[in-house]
């Protein structure tokens, strides 16, 4: 009987770790200098997943005088909608539910002759439903 429970309860971690590191695979960052137009591409897999995540401009608050007219941030839908428009700013948060699946593209705009250092985190997060989840009939006893 102990053996049983031990053996269902380290299924059960199992399948938790597994639904974690999916998780977590969805998570991304990087730098990207940016003259004029520079873009980054991300696959989501599925129709409705949430896609989140932030940018900022590195030391502008440093080098920018009052007059710099900040950096544009554009996400494109795979059908060529676009999905999030930021325009003039050192930096901003976002999140959106993914109409379709497919390649997203997130271009960073630097109007400025000067190339700016941009710091980019996204993540493309899938939702499970309540029939993705493993249920206790579908472990072996």
């Amino acid at each position: 009987m102990e053996q049983t429970q031990w053996k269902r309860s380290s299924k059960m971690w199992m399948v938790l770790a597994c639904l974690m590191m999916s998780f977590f695979s969805g998570i991304e960052s990087l730098s990207v200098t940016v003259n004029d137009v520079e873009c980054v591409y991300e696959y989501v897999l599925y129709e409705g997943d949430t896609i989140s995540g932030n940018f900022v401009v590195v030391d502008h608050d440093i080098f920018w005088g009052s007059d710099h007219p900040g950096i544009d941030f554009t996400v494109t839908s795979p059908a060529g909608n676009t999905v999030q428009n930021i325009k003039g700013t050192s930096g901003d948060k976002f999140q959106f539910k993914a109409p379709t699946h497919g390649m997203y593209k997130f271009c960073f705009h630097n109007p400025h002759s000067t190339p700016e250092t941009v710091s980019f985190y996204i993540h493309v997060g899938h939702i499970l439903s309540e029939h993705d989840l493993a249920k206790d009939e579908h472990l072996e006893h």
